[in-house]
């Protein structure tokens, strides 16, 4: 008896038996074999978070556990039948599974439940040991509001604001004694709402709008007009700095020989080729080339010398931060942003630079275990709301709600530290997500539009149409401005820069070239010659130095990277990825990854690596399965994009299951794997990554021939995918985009097409917007008059466009995305199943 009492005084809440239970499921009306959950996660992920009732064959009627409004247990399980869950419980720590092996033993067990509790006491008769409980889910589980807590508690808020305002109402009747009481009208003669502007009971001075970057951070406050921009990086006394840990960058094979043979055979053709086809491209524009001017250049910064200019001439002379102060033994403390890329690199005690974010995703490889960088991440945040946010004291945190945004191809795990990470050590009042591309529109007021945010590390492109992200359009490329600047003072090197010992991963020349590239890249011709230019060299403990050099081609082939990826140095963008934070999986099948991914994204990572085509373990060739169940949480039936790869032959499209977990979309007609669109392809060739096709070049190899299409998992399939790098053109990546975000329909074709808006910090660059123009319109000739690419507009800057649409998101007056700390407390990171605005 007292283990009944112990669940019929805890039946409401139903986390205590969880963490003992062992549950068997079965479908009544699909007669699927019995499953068994054996963890918490398990079963919290299949129930939700209750079951609807408990329905105990001892002591207790189902009226003691009715719902009001409900019918009883047994008149649903008599009407709708449901899932069953059968088991003895010995005692409060253990549970023995009652497992029906047969239809007929399973049938014995719910005819058993039906019954009278007489029937149940010879059940216990027999197991005079044990205690029976049968817990019944309607075919209704989960299906209504009410059901659902993130729902209810939204629901009831709406309730509680409804009566706040009426009781409002009542008080200004009261006090004016007139049975009128004045509607307020907007300007257009229209009722206005109540709280018109606000958000649901907070201002938008208390709402932190957040955006982490993989070289800046964005916070401020949703009422600011722009955000505080602070260099994602953090400061820790270390036995080495980076600049002594790791080889210079970039990259020399030689140090002792010309500058022109320091670097590998294979940049010194990919520069000299670039090279000759700018002349000839600027030859057929009409523009006149020197025959020599790559020797004027070479010749000039061979010969130049520096001009050492004293501290005290210098009027930018730069305040590096001082450590002195600091107690050597004291291994707690650390500088973050600014004051972090400042500390000199001889300093004593030695600091050590760290990024934790890279690429858009955790950088594990400069870190030995998840528990530093996840700190990392929070000490940077705790200062920017201390030092640039003036909110200083934690117990202040917990009034504020904080809008997050993350990247529109996002990784689960990365979403779910973040969200912990709010709610946990911040204690933020509630937290809400958003997309990057979404906030973009947000931000430059547009409906829809196709996004092509060029961060530092990161480029990536989505289609938005009425406020929502395509799911299938998200393309995540692994370069950004940051490869810019590395190849522009790779180049520079290569032509004799006077500056020979710069080295970026040494702080102060890693702002110096920052520096460069903003003043000096363009990619405008006309704007092509050789030019004269200096630089100021400030180290510190040491004296201003002023160079002079000459440049020519070089301001413009690097920044011309975007659209030939080969120039830069991917080598160790990969390394160390999935270090210690795994990919996150399928809580129904723990073999089965379901990090979200899209249509584009596998095709152009199939124009990279073919194989990556083969189906995974359970589907054959044809889309049909073997017999098992795909178990893929976030999987939908959505229409495969078109078989762009033969699309001047044909117009038709197939049908194709495209999810998290699930192979990538088969293509129709063709054996080839989808690839990037190339236009006038007639499917006779392989898809490139720099967006050519040679129609010598055989096709790729058909699905099975060289890998076995069944001898992979869906985990091993996930683990090819990820030890791809994807890159591929910008403009070859931007049709890819679009063409799945249509789905064969052209007028979604023309209006994205005509609707490109390009932000970020990499798209800065003079004249990179009527480049793209130009070279989308020669892959698509037939949409040459609606090709249309812009930029943010009221000339506000890109590089916050995004924060800005997120804090604009902050305003709104009424959204259900917000997730509140009872809400996490009970169900943990599964209630951005029911918050967030896309299919989580």
């Amino acid at each position: 008896m007292g283990f009944w009492k112990f669940i019929h005084a805890e039946r409401r809440e139903m986390f205590p038996m969880f963490d003992i239970a062992r549950i068997v499921s079965y479908r009544l009306r699909m007669r699927e074999s019995p499953k068994v959950y054996r963890t918490r996660r398990e079963v919290h992920t299949f129930l939700g978070i209750c079951v609807e009732r408990w329905i105990p064959f001892r002591d207790y009627e189902d009226s003691d556990f009715e719902m009001v409004g409900k019918k009883s247990g047994k008149a649903l399980l008599r009407e709708e039948g449901g899932n069953c869950f059968v088991s003895f419980l010995e005692s409060k720590a253990d549970l023995n599974l009652y497992r029906p092996r047969t239809h007929r033993q399973w049938d014995e067990a719910i005819e058993l439940a039906r019954d009278s509790n007489d029937q149940s006491k010879e059940l216990l008769h027999e197991n005079s040991n044990k205690h029976f409980m049968l817990i019944y889910l309607s075919r209704e589980y989960m299906k209504r509001d009410d059901q659902i807590l993130p729902l209810r508690l939204q629901n009831e808020a709406n309730r509680d604001k409804m009566i706040r305002n009426a009781k409002d109402r009542d008080r200004a009747l009261a006090r004016t004694g007139n049975t009128d009481v004045p509607i307020p009208v907007n300007i257009e003669g229209e009722p206005e709402e109540d709280d018109a502007g606000a958000s649901d009971g907070f201002e938008a001075s208390r709402v932190i709008v957040i955006h982490p970057g993989s070289q800046n951070l964005r916070i401020g406050f949703a009422s600011d007009a722009l955000p505080k921009s602070i260099p994602m990086a953090i400061a820790a006394k270390w036995n080495i700095t980076e600049s002594k840990e790791y080889e210079p960058r970039p990259k020399r094979q030689k140090l002792d020989v010309a500058p022109e043979q320091q670097f590998e055979e294979e940049f010194s053709k990919k520069f000299t080729k670039m090279s000759n086809d700018l002349k000839i491209d600027m030859r057929a524009n009409k523009r006149k080339v020197l025959p020599n001017s790559k020797e004027l250049v070479v010749n000039y910064n061979r010969r130049t010398e520096p001009e050492k200019i004293s501290e005290h001439n210098d009027p930018l002379r730069i305040e590096w931060t001082d450590v002195t102060k600091d107690d050597r033994n004291d291994h707690s403390s650390f500088f973050t942003g600014v004051e972090a890329q400042r500390i000199p690199d001889d300093s004593s005690p030695p600091y050590k630079l760290f990024w934790p974010i890279q690429n858009g995703c955790f950088h594990e490889n400069d870190y030995k275990n998840r528990e530093h960088l996840l700190n990392d991440i929070d000490s940077i945040l705790e200062n920017a709301l201390r030092k640039d946010l003036g909110l200083k004291s934690s117990v202040e945190w917990e009034q504020y709600s904080c809008v997050f945004v993350i990247p529109d191809l996002y990784d689960k795990r990365y979403v779910e530290e973040m969200l912990d990470m709010c709610l946990r050590s911040f204690e933020f009042k509630q937290v809400a997500f958003l997309q990057e591309s979404l906030a973009a529109t947000y931000g430059a007021g547009y409906t829809s539009a196709c996004i092509v945010d060029i961060g530092a590390q990161k480029t990536s492109i989505c289609c938005v149409e009425d406020g929502m992200c395509i799911d299938d359009s998200r393309i995540n490329l692994k370069y950004g401005g940051f490869d810019v600047t590395e190849t522009f003072t790779k180049m520079m090197l290569y032509d004799h820069f006077p500056y020979q010992d710069i080295n970026l991963k040494r702080r102060y020349d890693f702002l110096l070239a920052e520096e460069l590239k903003i003043s000096f890249c363009t990619m405008n011709q006309a704007d092509i010659s050789v030019q004269l230019y200096n630089f100021h060299l400030r180290a510190p403990n040491q004296p201003t130095r002023k160079f002079q050099f000459k440049t020519y081609d070089e301001v413009i082939l690097a920044p011309m990277g975007f659209y030939d990826p080969s120039i830069f140095d991917n080598s160790e963008k990969l390394v160390g990825r999935r270090k210690f934070i795994d990919r996150s999986y399928n809580a129904y099948d723990a073999d089965i990854p379901d990090d979200p991914t899209s249509s584009a994204q596998l095709a152009i990572l199939k124009s990279i690596k073919p194989s990556l085509a083969t189906t995974t373990n359970g589907f054959s060739l044809n889309g049909h399965t073997n017999g098992t169940t795909d178990f893929s949480t976030p999987s939908k039936e959505k229409p495969n994009p078109m078989n762009y790869l033969s699309r001047m032959d044909t117009e038709t499209n197939g049908n194709s299951r495209v999810t998290s977990a699930a192979g990538s979309p088969q293509p129709e007609g063709a054996n080839t794997p989808s690839g990037p669109f190339i236009f006038g392809a007639n499917g006779n060739g392989s898809p490139g990554p720099n967006g050519t096709r040679n129609s010598d070049t055989p096709n790729p190899p058909q699905p099975g021939i060289f890998v076995d299409p069944h001898a992979r998992t869906a985990k091993d399939l996930a683990i090819e995918r990820d030890s791809v790098l994807p890159i591929a053109p910008l403009d070859t990546a931007i049709i890819t985009s679009i063409t799945h975000a249509a789905k064969g329909d052209e007028k979604k074709v023309r209006d994205f097409f005509g609707g490109i808006m390009v932000i970020g910090g990499g798209a800065k660059t003079p004249g990179f917007g009527p480049t793209l123009e130009e070279r989308l319109k020669i892959k698509r000739p037939d949409l040459i008059d609606k090709v249309l690419v812009g930029t943010s507009p009221r000339e506000m800057d890109g590089q916050v466009v995004v924060w800005k649409g997120a804090s604009v998101f902050a305003r709104m007056k009424a959204h259900e995305s917000w997730v509140g700390g009872l809400e996490f407390e009970r169900l943990g990171s599964r209630v951005l199943h029911h918050k967030v605005l896309w299919y989580y």
